[in-house]
């Protein structure tokens, strides 16, 4: 096992479940130590368990991130526990479920928004000015290959998924010059909690659910999480140290076809 992030402080956010929280084990293997926030407390509450017995460290705060308080919070927790912050990886999502967009409720539609969305710019809010300050850092926001291509019955999620690009690209040109690098990653269907939850409303099955998106895949299946959290692991490493402002699929080459 690498020791990339020794001593590094990596807060992530939405770390109780899916990409989160193997990102979180992944990152303190790596050597990090980390900050932690998610609105399941029990859950969140695991994954700190399972880092102190890797001999990792680890805060949480429970919260909604599409508050800007939990942001705030978050971002000052880890300052006075660790004294720094290195890597920011804002994870935290949710999905809108499969919908024809005239069908997608109005609150479904602002909820969507007021997560993937604004949760994204509380983060990058409160984590900019530290690592500007200090000159260096790398920030990861977790977009989706819907926020690189149209996706029909996926219209709200796609749309909340587009901004976080535009996010990422515009933050990371402010940036630049400060040594602190902003990407984005854009997984496409994967095993994570979020996915199987979706399918399994299918009024067909989950298993039919799975057999239409897999038929659809050039590679024929859908991502294991570990394939994502690899992925991130470099993209935030010292090792790629040049690139900023790029939303990098990883999508079994769903977006080249």
């Amino acid at each position: 096992m690498e020791r990339r992030y020794e001593g590094k402080t990596v807060l992530i956010t939405g770390a109780a479940r899916g990409f989160g929280r193997l990102a979180a084990l992944s990152f303190v293997m790596e050597g990090a130590q980390v900050a932690l926030t998610d609105m399941r407390e029990d859950l969140l509450a695991e994954t700190k368990k399972d880092i102190e017995a890797l001999g990792g460290r680890a805060i949480t705060l429970a919260g909604d991130i599409s508050v800007e308080a939990t942001s705030r919070d978050l971002v000052a927790k880890a300052l006075e526990a660790f004294g720094t912050l290195d890597v920011a990886i804002n994870n935290a999502g949710i999905g809108g479920g499969f919908n024809k967009l005239a069908n997608i409720e109005t609150e479904t539609m602002e909820k969507l928004l007021a997560v993937n969305v604004m949760g994204v710019f509380l983060g990058l809010k409160y984590q900019v000015p530290v690592m500007e300050a200090k000159g260096d850092g790398a920030i990861l926001n977790v977009s989706s290959v819907a926020g690189l291509v149209g996706s029909p019955m996926l219209a709200g999620y796609s749309a909340a998924k587009h901004a976080v690009i535009g996010l990422t690209k515009s933050v990371a040109g402010e940036l630049a010059r400060k040594n602190v690098r902003v990407n984005a990653i854009c997984p496409a269907f994967t095993a994570t909690n979020m996915v199987m939850d979706s399918v399994s409303e299918m009024r067909d099955g989950p298993d039919a659910a799975i057999q239409r998106i897999v038929s659809n895949m050039p590679m024929r299946r859908i991502a294991d999480p570990q394939e994502i959290v690899q992925a991130m692991l470099w993209i935030c490493s010292p090792a790629n140290s040049f690139m900023t402002g790029h939303s990098l699929a990883v999508d079994g080459g769903l977006s080249a076809v």
